[in-house]
């Protein structure tokens, strides 16, 4: 018995759509770089109690005769070399980097994953059943992107109080309404081909109808959203510690390493600030050579 065109979407994305993706990252060189740098990077982050001298959230491990020692120096009484130097606390800033990264990512991915959960479902929602519905929630959106999304975060995380689950909250908060709102638009399209029609005629669930058949078909702006969005929560976490509001001083992230350091750099010690700020550049910018080049491959009016 063949299978009804409300159980096969017409356009609904198979393996063909991620062979595609595949074999385009394997001919661009630029992309395959940005990935294999940001993989490189995740690995160190999760092996870090393996790959680093010492831990620096571990008081006991710090020792502020240590401080301030410059790239290349040897402290006395230890068989290892601060290749990166240390801070004002004795922190091994190269120590301090990979375990900043491990924060960094953390708060980037799992606020994504929760604004996306959030924003996907409420944006399929408002474009599947319409009405006062999708004008209540597209008037919630279009009230919350008319503010700088620094400026919420900020905002949140001062009434929360510090922390890295109130900056995650936050940050979700900031987050949620550009996945809403591509969702809606891609949603309203796919909402009028004849598969949404054949499924509904079906007598199939407004669920089923929903997250089987209208879901799989808006999966590449969410993905290009979403890629995109990490590099941007990132970024805005490494601006709240910088600002003091962020990650706590105990677990710092590379924000919260870049804001030690920042005092010091008038006084030529460099190193504390510039390594964690070239960390974090480098960081952003894998993420963004992925988006960047998910974004090519998923929409049609960029590729040549």
């Amino acid at each position: 018995m063949k299978a009804s065109a409300a159980e096969k979407p017409l356009k609904k994305p198979g393996s063909s759509l991620w062979l595609r993706i595949g074999q385009d990252f394997m001919r661009n060189r630029i992309a395959v770089a940005g990935l294999a740098l940001l993989l490189l990077l995740i690995a160190a982050a999760l092996l870090a109690p393996w790959i680093t001298p010492q831990n620096p959230y571990d008081l006991n491990q710090l020792d502020v005769m240590n401080s301030h020692l410059h790239p290349g120096a040897v402290a006395e009484g230890l068989n290892y070399r601060f290749w990166l130097g240390t801070d004002d606390q004795g922190r091994d800033i190269y120590s301090g980097i990979v375990y900043g990264l491990r924060i960094s990512l953390t708060v980037g991915l799992v606020s994504t994953g929760i604004a996306l959960l959030i924003g996907v479902t409420l944006g399929l929602l408002a474009a599947y059943f319409g009405g006062w519905l999708d004008g209540l929630l597209m008037r919630i959106v279009d009230m919350q992107l008319s503010f700088p999304a620094m400026l919420i975060a900020l905002i949140l995380v001062a009434l929360l109080g510090s922390g890295l689950d109130k900056v995650i909250i936050a940050l979700v908060a900031v987050q949620w309404a550009y996945y809403a709102r591509t969702v809606r638009s891609a949603a309203l399209i796919e909402k009028q081909r004849e598969y949404i029609e054949a499924a509904k005629s079906l007598g199939l669930s407004n669920a089923r109808v929903v997250f089987s058949h209208l879901l799989p078909n808006c999966i590449p702006p969410i993905i290009v959203v979403a890629t995109m969005n990490i590099a941007t929560a990132i970024s805005l976490e490494a601006t709240l510690a910088f600002l003091g509001v962020g990650a706590p001083i105990t677990e710092p992230s590379l924000g919260r390493l870049i804001a030690n350091g920042y005092s010091y750099m008038l006084s030529g010690e460099y190193w504390i600030c510039f390594f964690p700020g070239v960390m974090l550049l480098i960081l952003i910018m894998s993420i963004n050579l992925v988006g960047d080049h998910l974004r090519d491959v998923l929409n049609p009016r960029l590729q040549k």
